[in-house]
């Protein structure tokens, strides 16, 4: 039930991001005009608006005019879909009472992290296609994916418990001692809320100045631009939802995807060294796995290192 509610509203999500990924890189609104053919400017039916299912029905073809449809309108409903699916299949976990969680501030924590993949989800399938397609990250999704990422987390710090997530001070490095009362070893250095909000502060900062020196080295050594403002957005964002260490693995599996990509295009001589390639839709890819797998990528390589 938790599958096919979160899938059906991923259909519809989907469908408004398509709204998203045509306009917003050429400055149009998304509320008005309402849809239209994008061959002949034929006002959509809303029975042929209706997600996955119309494009199925018209054959991927205009009802009008006859022109195909893009197939990328089906696969980002397709995408959003199963994305949304996927993370409501876990509050079935969450709710059922062998899931093992017993205090309600864990759960409402789970489901705010859920919540977050969720819309990061949502955000980095429609960024990597409109890098795809016009090279374009809007400040619509990026800038405000940040704002939201850092948002969902203070709200998850308001969730916190007593002393969940706090920083404690080693006993043999700080001694405090007040006038009439015994020394105190031990304190804590951040509270549970200041640690996950400067933390996720943090990443955010770091994330972005990291890409923003390699986008300034680059330049300096090449002498000309390496790399857009928007992909430094764009990492920034994928750090205020997962944090610095999965922004970092979302970087590394970007550049390596990147790479393979461009091997390819030179192998076939379809490129050179000074062809661009929109590399914010393979750090949304990158943004994507860290979402899913980062967890568990980041605790199997420092497994390795112990």
């Amino acid at each position: 039930m938790y599958g096919a509610i979160g899938f059906v509203l991923g259909l519809l999500f989907g469908s408004f991001l398509n709204v998203c990924i045509t306009r917003l890189p050429r400055n149009q609104s998304i509320v008005h005009p309402r849809s239209r053919c994008p061959q002949c400017g034929a006002a959509i039916r809303w029975y042929d608006n209706i997600p996955l299912l119309s494009w199925l029905l018209l054959r991927g073809r205009c009802r009008d005019c006859k022109q195909s449809i893009p197939l990328h309108y089906p696969l980002v409903e397709l995408g959003v879909a199963l994305w949304f699916m996927m993370e409501a299949s876990h509050l079935h976990l969450l709710f059922h009472p062998t899931s093992g969680i017993e205090v309600s501030s864990d759960i409402t924590s789970l489901l705010i992290t859920h919540l977050g993949i969720g819309i990061i989800g949502f955000l980095l399938i429609g960024l990597m296609v409109m890098d795809w397609q016009t090279h374009i990250l809007p400040d619509a999704f990026t800038l405000w994916g940040v704002v939201i990422g850092f948002l969902l987390a203070c709200v998850q710090a308001a969730f916190l418990g007593p002393t969940e997530d706090q920083v404690l001070l080693p006993a043999n490095h700080i001694h405090l001692t007040s006038p009439g009362a015994t020394t105190d070893s031990g304190n804590v250095f951040l509270t549970g809320p200041e640690h996950l909000v400067l933390a996720r502060l943090t990443a955010i900062c770091g994330a972005a100045i990291l890409l923003l020196l390699i986008r300034w080295i680059y330049k300096a050594l090449r002498h000309r631009e390496g790399m857009g403002l928007g992909d430094v957005k764009l990492l920034a964002m994928i750090a205020a939802f997962l944090g610095f260490t999965p922004a970092i693995l979302a970087l590394f599996f970007g550049v390596v995807i990147a790479s393979v990509y461009a091997a390819i295009l030179l192998a076939r001589g379809r490129a050179n060294a000074a062809s661009k390639l929109p590399f914010g839709s393979f750090l949304a890819i990158g943004g994507l796995i860290a979402a899913l797998y980062g967890s568990r990528l980041i605790d199997m390589y420092a497994s390795l290192l112990r």
